[in-house]
């Protein structure tokens, strides 16, 4: 993909022009986006989703005024008929579980994949939808089957409606209103108030980013560095808090400040490596949601492993790199010299040929191979 050759997905505006013009800034609606768009899942294969624990589903009926929520896995058989208007269900990561929807989530990494989250399927009777709401984060609504009515407004009051499931908007005033078609494709930027209402039967694909909150991951960060810092525990590294000037303190309550200043100077020297900050951020936008499950080879594939083949990363793998390490499924690995760049290679492309992956050291293969063992990709042929 290049940064400045024009897309049909953008409306004929190249990658560089979209995130300057519109990303985070306004929205932008795109027909045809995709000419020619079919849903790339039936379905009766997406309902029969509902019923898995390792997919995260919700069901949404509208009765009137009143509004009920279910979470999934439930059966099948306990979803409304497809003939009873006004419900909805949403199944998030459909790209881990689908072959083809996660090909065409590949079509938006024009977006670093560090910001990329999933694509979540919306499937509605005539009538349905979840109400007027905003999103956190940006959203590429891509109509797959059917049409749905979308309103659109920036909105200044962000009260919710009381006593309901939903977060639905208290007040909301759209600006414009739009009716998409298999293909068309409408982005808003966070914060974008919208309504989306089912014509009739019909599956909208939402392609969803990561936008984490400062509080949130600094949490993360502290417990990922109080995990490093408690493993230097009893060892030199341990500095130990001494007084040898504190004078007497007969009943004195009060904490002296020299061990206050000895507590900043603890966090302030856990804050000081850059490195380990960094290293503890790619761990944690590369680490699988908690229902994301790995599919390692059995005993006789382990057998017939042969070095070196071709690599492809399993769909579910998150990979990502800096300057210094690479980072796969809430890990992190030093990476330098020719590993470093095949490596970055292999997390660009989700692909690795043979005649490249043989360049690797030999420590750096022995740990792809490793990865391999967990079921993080897959080989597709020898050299």
């Amino acid at each position: 993909m290049q940064k400045k050759t024009p897309l049909a997905l953008l409306g004929g505006l190249s990658p560089e022009q979209f995130m300057k013009r519109h990303w985070q800034k306004k929205p932008l609606l795109i027909r045809q986006a995709i000419p020619q768009m079919k849903a790339l899942i039936e379905r009766g294969a997406l309902m029969d989703m509902v019923e898995s624990e390792e997919v995260e589903s919700r069901l949404i009926v509208r009765k009137g005024e009143k509004w009920t929520l279910k979470k999934g896995p439930m059966r099948r058989q306990n979803l409304p008929s497809f003939k009873t208007p006004a419900w909805t269900v949403l199944i998030q990561g459909v790209d881990l579980h689908h072959e083809g929807v996660h090909g065409l989530l590949q079509q938006f990494r024009f977006v670093p994949d560090a910001r990329l989250d999933d694509l979540m399927i919306s499937y509605a009777s005539d009538g349905g939808g979840v109400g007027p709401h905003f999103d956190s984060y940006d959203v590429f609504l891509l109509q797959a089957h059917g049409q749905r009515k979308w309103r659109i407004g920036r909105q200044k009051k962000f009260e919710l409606q009381e006593d309901v499931p939903l977060k639905i908007l208290k007040e909301f005033k759209p600006e414009a209103e739009f009716v998409l078609n298999p293909g068309d494709m409408l982005y808003l930027p966070p914060g974008y108030a919208h309504d989306g209402i089912a014509l009739g039967e019909c599956m909208t694909y939402s392609v969803g980013f990561k936008v984490p909150r400062r509080a949130e991951l600094a949490s993360e960060l502290f417990t990922g560095l109080s995990e490093e810092m408690a493993d230097a525990c009893g060892t030199v590294k341990d500095v130990i808090y001494a007084d040898p000037k504190q004078g007497a303190a007969i009943q004195d309550a009060g904490i002296p400040k020299s061990l206050q200043q000895f507590a900043k100077q603890a966090v302030a020297q856990a804050l000081k490596n850059p490195q380990m900050l960094n290293c503890l951020l790619g761990e944690s936008l590369t680490e699988p949601k908690a229902n994301v499950w790995f599919d390692p080879p059995d005993q006789d594939d382990l057998q017939t492993y042969q070095w070196p083949c071709d690599i492809r990363l399993d769909r579910r793998t998150k990979m990502l790199f800096d300057a210094q390490h690479v980072f796969v499924n809430g890990e992190s690995f030093r990476a330098t010299g020719q590993d470093a760049k095949w490596l970055r290679k292999l997390a660009n492309q989700k692909f690795l040929e043979a005649r490249f992956a043989k360049n690797l050291s030999q420590t750096a293969a022995e740990l792809v191979q490793a990865w391999w063992e967990e079921g993080w990709w897959q080989a597709t042929s020898g050299e």
